[in-house]
């Protein structure tokens, strides 16, 4: 049964507050296996990664045979639908154009006190990619993680993907191709994270890892971070969608489903200003439920995480969307989309009833890696800035270091750091 939350009716805040609240996130405790994992890679390298592949992936591989060789990669062009082949290549165009526009400048002044002043950015050397494999191969994935890195400049960027069984997605690989990745790596899990940090004989370390995976990987990326920098914890899938009653029901409902095949623990809600429009859009779930491939997965996530919510006026959904800082956010109709310049927590905006969150998922050039459970409040989606890294630069003149010097001895002084304060005081006497 929907789960239907109205303003109007006593007891909203707390049962809002409590949809808010609800965990999605795995709740396996995995930190003890994937120490051991991580130790095994440390420890033992390319036998150990071959190992664990066999067993976890059932996949018996030599060191040699864990890298994909460039001929392979090569006929999973010829392998691909051409009509999908002409996807990627216009996602991958789109991508690149929008990322294009994020590259910040390099910049340098001189102050009223004759200080040199400046900031310049340089790409991190390597990134390593995790790319979920199996039946959750996203070729989309790729592009969204590698030509960010592209753009921003990395020299070397490194794709991992298991391959359980031996199988692998012709698309993924030509999407790697076409983003220009340098090498791929046949492994995946825990292993494939902490050979991405540690390095093997095989496989030089990276240093930043992006890209989602189950809750092993997740883990593995927390352990090591520090060694490695990373993206983000991603976590279940989530949609709201604040809509009016000028758009086609059916529209609204296929568009929470998208999200809801997802993952069963992924979420999708409506926020509406009109009762009949909810009832209307309830019914048009449960409807196309019955002819979704992944009916099981979304029909556990609509009934155990999806809701609807029915506010008096729409401007009353602008607060309880900041409240939810949902990874998507739809704005459908006039008054909906006039809230989306005051809306402070949400991963990606779509706008209007022609922008399904689907044309952002592939083609529409924003990254789809977007912080979800909430992080929206902190935290922003992939984006050209995240492989780049920003130094600082000061030069003082004589002039310059003797207006500021006496000051930084003052507050060295304060701070009880006396090699501090003499580090500027040698240098005062003659400066003054």
């Amino acid at each position: 049964m929907t789960v239907l939350l109205d303003q109007t009716v006593p007891g909203f805040a707390a049962a809002f507050a409590r949809l808010v609240e609800s965990r999605r996130e795995e709740q396996e405790d995995v930190r003890e296996a994937v120490r051991d994992i991580v130790a095994a890679v440390q420890q033992g390298g390319d036998a150990a990664l071959v190992a664990l592949t066999e067993r976890f992936d059932r996949l018996r591989l030599t060191a040699a045979e864990l890298r994909v060789p460039a001929g392979r990669i090569a006929a999973a062009r010829g392998a691909c639908a051409p009509e999908a082949l002409a996807a990627l290549e216009l996602a991958a165009a789109r991508i690149r154009a929008f990322h294009e526009r994020q590259l910040p400048e390099d910049a340098s002044w001189v102050d009223a006190l004759g200080v040199r002043l400046g900031l310049r950015w340089r790409p991190v050397d390597a990134v390593g990619l995790y790319v979920p494999g199996g039946t959750a191969a996203y070729p989309s994935s790729v592009l969204m993680n590698a030509i960010p890195a592209r753009v921003a400049g990395v020299r070397r960027v490194v794709m991992v993907a298991p391959t359980p069984d031996g199988a692998v997605n012709p698309l993924v690989l030509a999407a790697a191709d076409i983003a220009g990745v340098d090498e791929i790596y046949r492994i995946g899990g825990a292993q494939a994270v902490a050979a991405l940090a540690y390095g093997t004989a095989s496989l030089a370390p990276v240093d930043k890892i992006v890209g989602p995976g189950n809750a092993y990987v997740a883990e593995a990326k927390r352990q090591v971070f520090g060694r490695v920098g990373i993206d983000m914890i991603a976590g279940p899938s989530e949609i709201v969608i604040v809509a009016q009653a000028v758009v086609d029901p059916d529209w609204v409902a296929a568009d929470l489903l998208s999200q809801a095949e997802h993952d069963e623990r992924a979420q999708a809600i409506l926020i509406t200003d009109d009762r009949a429009f909810a009832e209307q859009v309830a019914g048009a779930v449960a409807a196309q439920l019955e002819r979704l491939e992944r009916r099981s997965i979304a029909a556990a996530s609509w009934a155990r995480h999806g809701a609807i919510v029915v506010v008096g006026a729409i401007e009353a959904a602008r607060p309880l969307v900041d409240a939810l800082a949902p990874e998507h956010l739809e704005l459908i109709g006039v008054g909906a989309e006039a809230l989306a310049p005051a809306i402070q927590h949400a991963g990606s905006v779509f706008l209007g009833p022609l922008t399904p969150e689907v044309i952002g998922d592939y083609v529409g050039g924003p990254n789809h890696v977007l912080p979800t459970a909430r992080t929206a409040r902190f935290a922003s989606g992939l984006a050209v800035h995240d492989f780049l890294k920003r130094t600082t630069l000061l030069g003082c003149d004589r002039a310059g270091f003797a207006a500021l010097g006496p000051a930084a001895a003052a507050l060295a002084r304060a701070e009880g750091l006396e090699a501090h304060a003499l580090a500027v005081e040698r240098r005062l006497g003659t400066c003054g």
